[in-house]
């Protein structure tokens, strides 16, 4: 048995109190004798989705042993709403206890640094592990295995229900659908993001004219009836007619033929893309990651990749899919496709010349367009991760809060859905003026014209919602925000970088074919790091914080590679596991010399 450290799991504590609980608060020592894993999210973040559903198989699997425990820690002020937790926790499909934690209590106690953070508590209270990121869930069931033998030697394994109260179901025609797609005939076609389905609607946007899928979550082609799909999002036409469907849980492109109902996957493996894997290639032969909408733009079929921040093509004739634009760096960069940087690009709009992006995790607008050579990437709206609000004017002030969607006006103007801000916002590039057209929505998620009218889709209200454009802007007094984390006191100077790997039991770093991690650092302003910039592949690295910077941002993406520990295999599994880190530093007198960040395992420098 591997020894480990004796940390006291801190108690849970939260302001916006206990959902799927039926109500009840729930203290860690009513979960004594389980082995709790703590899951900190934020609905927002893609990588935390990404966590839920590796999660799923190991919460099946443990049901009697293991309780999964939510802690929903904000970034925008929106995710601090508690019907908006209530509503993600519906809308993802989360099947254990969450706490509501808007002021980040829990996050402050546990040291958590990053979306998301998944912490291992023991049976008697101890902390046992922590890993940042995703690509965990082999590792946690072999933490788990270990543990249920350990403490079930000991006797002290509980087995029995969990907590988890299911919620009662609504009856709604659709249930926190995510794109619309206008039809000849002025009917909708809505993908019924929760529900795993397409859902067509007549001109009323009410009445539904028939359904596509069966309603479970799977990946399996077929016709209406017997088609899965996993939380599909974006929808787009193909020339020849077919619609094609982002299917983001599955990481995967689908295609419907309208006539006859008829589902087929033209693209992805049904896996999640991970660094290292292709890049391009024959569609069905390249993994995806939650690909979030998809637009025809140059030929093209362009699809939003939210699951590593990039945009790629799809080429229908070649039936070939590769990266257009996009290091797979979180952030905003402007300037050549291949050397920007996107954050969760999340919506998509054709507009002659140019390609209008909802890039979510920014909170910004932004377009693709040739200039001669190849695709260049700029910016209308937006500065990076950490300002967001509800701000109209110049675009170079405005502010927007983590928009979804974005749409082609007659005008030449865009539509946003500001959906954190749950509004309808437009941007004028004739003016380079953003202004608001309606409020009172409830996380719009995208938008489609339908005549003279818009046609919202209500994300949170489960409806389609027709706006006539105002002639005028609606007044709204601005608010401005920055990211709730709290900044960490540094010293200018020398500093050191550390990333905690430690291989789960059973397994090994595997050098074979060359090192098997990998670190990149950068910092917000460019100017806070003199010294550590750039790539390397030691966890490890020292670096000087320039005394003149008062506070920016530190940039650590680190991935690291282990293989099952097995001689009589010349070919061992081999697991990935990954994470960025944006962390917010303030550099001060008797500021910290070190930051530790916790990829997998525990930080104990001292030993």
């Amino acid at each position: 048995m591997t020894a480990r450290a004796r940390v006291r799991a801190p108690e849970l504590i939260g302001k916006g109190g206990w959902l799927n609980t039926g109500g009840r608060p729930l203290t860690l020592a009513e979960l004594r004798g389980r082995v709790v894993i703590l899951d900190f999210w934020t609905f927002c973040c893609v990588n935390c989705l990404h966590v839920l559903d590796e999660l799923r198989e190991l919460e099946e699997k443990h049901r009697d042993t293991v309780v999964i425990v939510g802690v929903h820690s904000p970034k925008f002020v929106h995710e601090a709403e508690h019907q908006a937790v209530v509503d993600a926790v519906e809308r993802y499909q989360v099947h254990h206890p969450v706490l509501d934690d808007p002021e980040l209590g829990t996050w402050k106690q546990y040291a958590v640094r990053a979306w998301p953070t998944l912490v291992v508590i023991d049976p008697e209270g101890y902390v046992v592990a922590q890993h940042a990121g995703e690509g965990h869930a082999h590792a946690l069931e072999a933490l788990v295995t270990e543990l249920e033998a350990e403490h079930g030697a000991k006797g002290t394994l509980r087995r029995g229900e969990g907590p988890y109260v299911a919620p009662e179901p609504v009856a709604t025609h659709l249930r926190f659908p995510g794109k619309a797609l206008a039809l000849d005939g002025g009917g909708f076609l809505v993908s019924d993001t929760t529900r795993h389905q397409l859902v067509e609607l007549a001109a009323d946007g009410e009445s539904v004219v028939r359904r596509i899928g069966d309603g479970e979550r799977g990946l399996v082609d077929g016709g209406p009836d017997v088609a899965r799909f996993s939380e599909p999002q974006g929808l787009a036409l193909l020339p020849d007619g077919s619609v094609v469907v982002a299917d983001t849980v599955n990481h995967a492109l689908r295609r419907l033929d309208p006539a006859t109902g008829a589902v087929t996957t033209i693209a992805g493996t049904g896996g999640q893309w991970w660094q290292g894997f292709p890049t391009a290639g024959p569609a069905r032969e390249v993994a995806l990651s939650s690909p979030w909408d998809v637009a025809w733009f140059a030929g093209r079929l362009w699809i939003a990749m939210a699951g590593v921040h990039q945009l790629w093509t799809y080429d229908p004739v070649a039936e070939t899919v590769g990266v257009a634009a996009g290091t797979t760096n979180e952030g905003l960069v402007d300037g050549p496709a291949e050397e920007a940087w996107f954050a969760q690009p999340s919506g998509l709009a054709a507009a002659g010349d140019r390609l209008w992006v909802a890039d979510s995790e920014t909170s910004s607008v932004r377009w693709v367009e040739s200039d001669g050579v190849g695709f260049v990437v700029r910016t209308a709206v937006g500065t990076g991760l950490f300002d967001f609000g509800h701000r109209d004017g110049a675009a170079g002030q405005a502010l927007l809060q983590h928009p979804l969607g974005v749409t082609a006006l007659p005008d030449g103007s865009v539509a946003i859905s500001d959906t954190y801000n749950n509004a309808l916002r437009r941007f004028d590039p004739a003016t380079g003026e953003v202004t608001t057209l309606a409020t009172d929505l409830r996380e719009p998620s995208d938008a489609v014209l339908a005549g003279e009218d818009v046609v919202v889709v209500e994300s949170a209200r489960h409806r389609l919602t027709r706006l006539r454009l105002p002639e005028e802007a609606v007044r709204v007094e601005s608010a401005a925000h920055r990211t709730r984390r709290p900044a960490t006191e540094v010293a200018a100077g020398p500093f050191r970088l550390d990333v905690v790997f430690t291989a789960p039991a059973g397994q090994k770093s595997d050098d074979r074919y060359g090192p098997s991690t990998r670190l990149l650092v950068s910092s917000t302003p460019p100017e806070l790091l003199l010294e550590g910039e750039g790539k390397g592949t030691d966890l490890g690295r020292d670096l000087v914080l320039n005394p003149e910077v008062a506070e920016g941002v530190l940039h650590v993406s680190a991935m690291a590679a282990s293989c099952d520990d097995d001689s009589d295999n010349e070919f061992p599994a081999c697991h990935m596991h990954q994470q960025d880190w944006g962390v917010p530093v303030l550099l001060a007198a008797g500021g910290a010399g070190r930051l530790a960040l916790v990829l997998a395992g525990m930080d104990e420098p001292g030993e």
